[in-house]
């Protein structure tokens, strides 16, 4: 996913506003995609990161040892109140165990009128970058759960648990971009690494089954070189 998640930090950061002189706060960072940006934009001593999982908040803290990387969860973030100008959920939203308290702790940690921005893949929509994925695997097996019925992937979803949340003045918007695949393997390799709902059903799975799916996803693909456009939808809001 960072092909798509690093191109999709510089038009999210855009969109919340991320500028000079701004603290920022990256909930849910992951590997660092958006916690890059940020560092671009704002140096290292102005981006804080928080995640839930061991091993990515010791790959951010590896990749950029400037920055506070802390482990913890987006609904218990461990900060005082009016921390942070600018707080960010780059596809995390769907991922919490409570979408509405994590959007709430952040609107917490965010100074009066600073900006809370998350953004989510359109997987209910269908034009996420695993929707072919789930395609396939549903046409094999019609009773998997795939990621579309997860909370902030249908369209309007996501500002609906802004306003839940308590969060004023929502913008809602859409962020579109496009990602070159020089070949099927290139598309298909991160699958069988075992990570994300995706890897992990892609693990569960036998060798013949995993051959039946990789070849119901390049039926279902174009002819290499071939390129994908996906969206996420997104918003921005006032704490």
């Amino acid at each position: 996913m960072g092909r798509y998640s690093g191109r999709l930090a510089p038009q999210f950061a855009d969109l919340a506003g991320v500028t000079d002189g701004q603290r920022a706060l990256d909930v849910g960072c992951g590997p660092g995609a958006l916690t890059s940006e940020l560092v671009a934009r704002l140096g290292s001593a102005a981006v804080t990161a928080v995640d839930p999982s061991e091993s990515f908040v010791d790959a951010a803290r590896e990749r950029y040892p400037g920055v506070e990387v802390v482990l913890a969860s987006a609904e218990d973030l461990p900060f005082e109140r009016d921390q942070f100008d600018i707080t960010l959920a780059q596809l995390v939203v769907h991922f919490m165990s409570d979408p509405v308290s994590g959007l709430r702790e952040m609107a917490r940690v965010t100074r009066g009128d600073g900006v809370v921005a998350a953004c989510v893949w359109d997987h209910a929509g269908g034009q996420g970058p695993l929707s072919v994925f789930w395609q396939a695997a549903l046409e094999l097996d019609p009773q998997i759960r795939d990621e579309s019925d997860l909370p902030g992937t249908g369209e309007g979803q996501l500002g609906e648990l802004c306003r839940a949340a308590g969060l004023r003045q929502i913008e809602e918007a859409v962020l579109v971009l496009s990602v070159e695949h020089r070949t099927f393997e290139d598309w298909w390799e991160p699958f069988m690494l075992g990570v994300g709902p995706a890897g992990s059903h892609v693990a569960r799975l036998d060798a013949a089954a995993q051959a039946t799916l990789r070849d119901r996803c390049r039926v279902l693909l174009p002819d290499e070189p071939f390129e994908l456009t996906v969206r996420a939808w997104a918003t921005r809001a006032l704490a």
